[in-house]
């Protein structure tokens, strides 16, 4: 929201929009919320949690052109929270997006942190002699498709997460003509307050970021 910085009146898109957690925040700033999102059970979701907060929409990020009513350049602002590392190719996702979204409007990125939060190539680790807890990466810049844990059930099959160095994001905005203006590091907010490594974790905790925020601003905007 601190990117977002939402203006009443305006007209907020959210990409891969889940379960809708946004629509809210959205709305009580006075302006209009619309969410799309490929899983018809969140939409679904979506609708009974926020049924007055915007409108849920069923559809794939990356052919927003095929999903009515969405029309080109008719919003002020479009968001991927915590969707843009489950969807593949980045250049179909941000392309859409610059589509959706009017000159001098802006995309708002919110996402696991590329450089330190990579799935089962990341983790932490603890240095018994220093008394330290660290952040362990062992690979970034290969782009990676990672299977996350299977689906229970008889359907089966298996979700990805889609790792992209910090570079691909930077350079597949400016591909669509978005240019990057703000960035925020995020580390959690969670505090350990008791434990012989409570010290440590929360000094690891307060200075390594696990989420990366990006905004980026389609021509026309003077910031």
């Amino acid at each position: 929201m601190e990117l977002l910085e939402v203006q009443p009146g305006e007209r907020i898109l959210d990409l891969g929009c889940g379960q809708g957690v946004l629509a809210p925040f959205v709305a009580e700033k006075g302006a209009r919320y619309t969410g799309v999102d490929v899983s018809r059970k969140l939409i679904r979701m979506a609708g009974q949690h926020h049924p007055k907060h915007g409108e849920f929409l069923i559809g794939d990020v990356r052919g927003l052109r095929k999903i009515d009513p969405l029309r080109q350049a008719s919003f002020d602002a479009a968001v991927f929270l915590l969707s843009i590392q489950d969807i593949d190719p980045l250049d179909a996702a941000f392309e859409n997006a610059a589509w959706a979204i009017r000159s001098g409007g802006r995309l708002i990125l919110m996402m696991t942190h590329p450089g330190f939060r990579i799935p089962r190539q990341s983790g932490w680790g603890w240095d018994e002699n220093r008394k330290l807890q660290y952040r362990r990466t062992d690979r970034y810049l290969t782009e990676l498709a990672v299977p996350l844990k299977p689906f229970p059930g008889e359907s089966g099959g298996v979700s990805l997460s889609f790792h992209r160095p910090l570079h691909a994001y930077v350079n597949a905005l400016g591909a669509v003509g978005l240019r990057i203006d703000r960035m925020l590091e995020i580390p959690t907010y969670k505090r350990v307050t008791s434990g012989p490594k409570a010290k440590a974790e929360n000094l690891a905790n307060a200075e390594i970021p696990l989420f990366l925020a990006l905004r980026a601003w389609k021509g026309g905007a003077d910031r």
